[in-house]
């Protein structure tokens, strides 16, 4: 992956972020994937991508976890 700086990674969140309440749910990183391109994801994959990244266990990403695994 191309290294990302953290204003395009909160650009990237923000986007993926539809309710802006600054976490992003399983519904809506699907919802992201859709838009770009990717009709296979169910919500139950988009469950596990987020349960791979979700360090606190809340079942959502916050930015620091966003950015975590993008920083990698």
């Amino acid at each position: 992956m191309a290294h990302i700086d953290i204003e395009e990674a909160r650009k990237q969140f923000e986007r993926i972020d539809a309710d802006g309440d600054g976490s992003i749910t399983a519904a809506e990183f699907k919802s992201a994937l859709a838009q770009g391109g990717d009709w296979n994801v169910t919500e139950s994959v988009a469950e596990a991508i987020i349960k791979s990244r979700d360090l606190d266990g809340d079942k959502q990403l916050s930015f620091d976890e966003f950015w975590a695994f993008l920083s990698k």
